[in-house]
């Protein structure tokens, strides 16, 4: 043994003398192995990637040929389709891994995942209504002369941030859950009808000197994600209750959400064909879009800076101070996820791959991811929060309204408020400006200003509401561990086995018992006697008194 490693000690030094290094000759090698297996782990964001970058060169490369609207929209086409297959698998999705992540733990344990991912929600969007509003005052975008480019007018809307909040419960507790799948509720304002009859005379509403408005509950196309998640946390909560009943629905929903994850898989790989043509033909769809750009420049970067700032230094000392990891490596591992927000604008439609990023490269709990994702997809709402404060305080400025320390402290709540209304849809927080400028008697009718360069901010902001999610559902993890190894050991010993053995004359239990549970040693009657038997053929019976 030493004459070997002798040997390999000369040829080491043998190697260093002539100018070879034997560990630098393996580099190389070493290297390329390792640069083929990141690219192998990484292909899909690599992938994801390049389709964005292609999408922007394509778009900005034929904006100069001025194409018609029919192939502006045969460039978008495969886009649509790729959007549509995303979505459609949103449904059940959402569906299987609620029903499957709730049933999974007890009801108490149900209990304190939803409330801390509601705290941790609520407080996020403070925080970023917060942050909006300190960077549009200190930046002040907001310039008088803006109201004078041209804009198409706008009808001012009735708007309450009271509405806001009632159809949140009704669409919390929806009264037909079939119809939840396609539609929600939502409170419009609609002429009132008045007729007044005096015999056969009849006085139409047009004729009266005021158009009074009264409040209508009505429904929209869209799928109601929130009455749909509420629903399934409950079915799935009671269904852990049943035991071996429930057990085959269990395993039913987790087949459904496994098959869900696969078919996401497939789909991914149509990725880059997908995320440029949505690129490119939102950019080719824009008309002016270097004056747009040039004349609403600081609102841009007001938004985009705040994005960033909270995505690369908040969420990573937030995920520090809970998880004490390394939160950029978690930030990366979400790089092809962020992507596909940004070039989808919707966290929903980015959710199937949000799942697989979360489940089966981050490590994250199922239980909680589950639990956590589906919830955040409707009511976390970072990004949306603080671009409705940017938004309504940079109306503001645009107007010349000077803001005082309560209008400020309106501003905040109602922007948190609404952003938790909002609903996981593109530009869905232009219809929430309405409600914060109506809160500070601000024009309504200067939202259309923003209409030209949502197409992008709404992107930008996508990317915050997608990865709050994914940040909660690590933080929650992280506060449920020692409830999440509690399950996990009154789960094992229940269900574990154990051989039955015989040890000193004693027979062991075949299942390991509950903690409450009182153990009796049992004789082995047949070896005693054997014992007994050997020594002697007569054997006296025991004393029933001497026991």
């Amino acid at each position: 043994m030493e004459e070997k490693s002798s040997a390999r000690f000369s040829e080491y030094l043998f190697a260093k003398m002539g100018g070879q290094d034997v560990l630098a000759s393996q580099g190389p090698r070493k290297v390329t192995a390792d640069t083929r297996k990141w690219i192998q782990d990484n292909l899909l964001l690599l992938i994801t990637l390049s389709g964005v970058l292609l999408g922007v060169i394509l778009g900005f490369g034929l904006r100069p040929l001025e194409l018609g609207g029919n192939a502006v929209m045969l460039i978008s086409y495969p886009g649509e389709l790729f959007m549509r297959l995303l979505k459609l698998m949103i449904l059940p999705l959402v569906i299987a891994s609620l029903i499957s992540g709730s049933a999974s733990l007890n009801a108490r344990m149900n209990g304190k995942i939803a409330v801390r991912t509601l705290v941790y929600f609520i407080l996020t969007s403070l925080f970023n209504a917060i942050l909006g509003v300190a960077l549009v005052i200190a930046i002040h975008p907001g310039d008088p002369g803006l109201r004078e480019s041209p804009a198409t007018a706008s009808r001012a809307r009735v708007v309450n941030i009271l509405d806001s909040l009632l159809d949140l419960g009704r669409n919390m507790f929806p009264d037909n859950l079939f119809q939840a799948a396609f539609q929600q509720a939502h409170t419009v304002y609609v002429p009132k009808q008045q007729s007044i009859l005096n015999d056969s005379v009849k006085v139409l509403p047009e004729s009266l000197p005021e158009e009074e408005l009264t409040r209508v509950v009505r429904y929209r196309s869209g799928t109601n994600t929130l009455g749909i998640v509420f629903f399934c946390l409950v079915f799935g909560t009671f269904l852990g209750t049943l035991g071996e009943k429930g057990q085959v629905v269990i395993d039913f929903f987790k087949a459904v959400f496994e098959v869900i994850m696969r078919m996401v898989s497939s789909v991914m790989w149509l990725t880059p064909l997908g995320i440029t043509s949505v690129i490119a033909g939102k950019i080719l769809g824009v008309d002016d879009l270097g004056l747009v750009m040039s004349q609403l420049a600081w609102f841009i970067v007001t938004v985009v800076v705040g994005v960033f700032f909270y995505q690369l230094v908040i969420m990573q000392l937030i995920y520090l101070a809970f998880v004490r990891k390394n939160p950029f490596k978690f930030y990366a591992g979400l790089a092809q996820g962020t992507l596909t927000a940004f070039a989808m604008a919707s966290t929903a439609a980015a959710l199937p791959i949000t799942f697989r990023l979360m489940n089966e490269k981050l490590r994250v709990d199922p239980r909680i991811t589950r639990f956590v994702l589906p919830i955040g997809c409707n009511i976390n709402m970072d990004g949306t929060a603080l671009f409705v404060a940017v938004a309504s305080i940079f109306i503001a400025q645009m107007n010349g309204i000077y803001l005082g320390f309560g209008e400020i402290i309106t501003v905040i709540l109602t922007s948190t408020a609404a952003s938790v209304s909002s609903a996981s849809v593109p530009s869905a927080a232009l219809v929430l400006l309405l409600v914060v400028l109506s809160a500070i008697d601000a024009p309504v009718q200067d939202v259309s200003l923003l209409f030209a360069i949502d197409w992008f901010v709404d992107r930008v902001r996508t990317t915050n509401n997608m990865l709050g999610d994914c940040y909660a559902a690590a933080v929650v993890e992280q506060l449920s561990k020692k409830e999440l190894m509690a399950v996990d050991a009154a789960a094992y010993q229940s269900e574990a086995v154990l051989p039955t053995t015989v040890a000193n004359g004693c027979i062991s239990a075949s299942r390991v018992p509950d903690p409450d549970t009182v153990i009796v040693e049992m004789q082995d009657d047949s070896k005693k006697n054997g014992i007994a038997n050997g020594a002697t053929k007569a054997t006296k019976p025991i004393n029933e008194e001497t026991v």
